[in-house]
């Protein structure tokens, strides 16, 4: 057994891996929804990697900020999509319905990226700090609008 392997199989990072199970479905309670939050964020970071990625290649072929922002935006969108459908959430409806959903908040949550954003960069806040901040900003409502009306 390898020495990752060993840790990964020590009682010592069992809470770790418990934490990072998708959620029995139709749980409730503050644990379920610490635990799904917890999934959220973990997976934020995929997403939020492609939407940077995308973001930081069209910046660096002269797109400015805010464009490159938007269309990196769409490309966190279908990872964080993929990953809440298959790994977080439950959903009750099928993958059209939480599609559908998926795409009017995305489409608010595109809005509100683009207008905070173009705010901070006004304000005389550096581009990637902006992002970086608006990304946090957007956190918990993302989650909130996932957890009780899109995958619901």
């Amino acid at each position: 057994m390898t020495a990752t392997a060993s840790f990964i199989a020590s009682p010592l990072f069992m809470p770790v891996r418990k934490l990072l199970r998708r959620p029995m479905p139709g749980g409730s309670g503050l644990w379920h929804w610490f635990h799904t939050f917890v999934l959220h964020v973990a997976t934020g970071f995929l997403a939020v990697a492609a939407h940077y990625a995308v973001m930081y290649s069209l910046v660096r072929g002269g797109v400015p900020g805010v464009p490159a922002s938007a269309v990196g935006f769409l490309g966190g969108a279908l990872t964080r999509f993929a990953l809440a459908y298959w790994h977080i959430f439950a959903p009750t409806r099928g993958v059209k319905a939480a599609s559908a959903r998926f795409v009017i908040v995305n489409a608010v949550q595109l809005t509100v990226n683009s207008a905070l954003l173009a705010a901070l960069i006004e304000s005389g806040v550096a581009l990637w700090p902006a992002q970086v901040t608006t990304t946090i900003v957007l956190t918990f409502g993302n989650y909130l609008a996932y957890r009780l009306w899109v995958f619901r």
